[in-house]
């Protein structure tokens, strides 16, 4: 199988104090099955002139923070009983 004869430049950027890689929406559309690839073990930021505009991340990381801000808000509503 021959290789892309090209590949996005993929940067480092902080998300909440980690690395997050980050593409451009060009390379990134260009790149699709890389970008999916890459999110599955990472977030990617995908920027489009120079500003980030989405982040791509992996179903279940997705799934635990929509766990985790449902956890919250149930706290809010119901705040601890023993208090």
């Amino acid at each position: 199988m021959k290789d892309w004869p090209f590949w996005p430049q993929i940067a480092q950027a902080d998300f909440f104090g980690r690395n997050m890689q980050t593409l451009s929406a060009k390379d990134a559309k260009y790149n699709f099955g890389r970008l999916i690839d890459t999110a599955r073990a990472e977030p990617v930021t995908v920027e489009k002139h120079g500003r980030p505009v989405v982040v791509v991340l992996a179903v279940e990381e997705y799934q635990r923070l929509k766990r985790i801000e449902s956890e919250r808000q149930a706290e809010r509503i119901a705040p601890d009983a023993t208090t």
